[in-house]
């Protein structure tokens, strides 16, 4: 398995390129999202000094039909929105790859953290050129080491979590109790914890096979 680390360059149009490009010095994190009839329902995070221009400039797109800010403070607004956009969905689709959130885009492009066989990516880079893409491959990085599997802080705190029991059945702390312990609010710890666990078990289910073949 690879994983990898991508920036793309968005097609103009499309809302994120076109308000990222006008606020270059924002930062949009697509959190979740999905596709259906046509239309994405996300929820994302914008970290700007300028947040009611950015917002302005957002609601005024005409591909935004629906939008929800649900919380804001110090530089960043949280919100849920509906948009005609659906070309990132459509990409990962034809490139079978899964999309691993969050999706950060910033002065019209967008980056992306991939996990695939070589194969697959090989497909994805090839998709990218033939429709007259720009990328940029960041770095790419083979998960059969298991050491660079996940990152420090998922590390520091996945260790911590069984130290502590919070794999234990029954559970010997809580979130709550684990993120006390490592000094980060409850919603960072679940966020490190849960990506930390996905790339393990991805590779744990994509790593070597029954007869001893790994998948490349």
């Amino acid at each position: 398995m690879i994983r990898a680390q991508l920036r793309i360059r968005l097609p103009d149009g499309v809302w994120v390129a076109d308000v990222s490009r006008r606020f270059p010095d924002a930062t949009f994190e697509l959190l979740a999202g999905y596709r259906v009839d046509g239309r994405a329902t996300e929820l994302g995070e914008i970290v700007t000094d300028e947040p009611d221009a950015v917002l302005e400039a957002l609601r005024d797109h005409p591909a935004i039909t629906e939008f929800e800010p649900l919380e804001a403070a110090d530089g960043r607004v949280l919100s849920k929105y509906e948009s005609t956009d659906t070309d990132l969905y459509e990409f990962v689709e034809t490139s079978s790859l899964p999309i691993e959130f969050p999706v950060v885009a910033r002065d019209g492009w967008f980056e992306l953290d991939l996990t695939g066989t070589r194969d697959e990516l090989d497909q994805l880079r090839a998709i990218i050129e033939a429709a007259d893409g720009s990328y940029e491959l960041q770095s790419v990085v083979s998960t059969a080491d298991t050491d660079t599997l996940v990152t420090d802080r998922q590390r520091e705190l996945l260790e911590t979590a069984i130290r502590e029991g919070y794999y234990e059945v029954p559970r010997e702390c809580t979130l709550a109790d684990l993120a006390e312990t490592a000094d980060v609010d409850k919603s960072t710890a679940s966020t490190i914890l849960r990506r930390g666990e996905a790339t393990l078990l991805k590779w744990f289910l994509t790593g070597p096979d029954r007869k001893g073949r790994r998948l490349r």
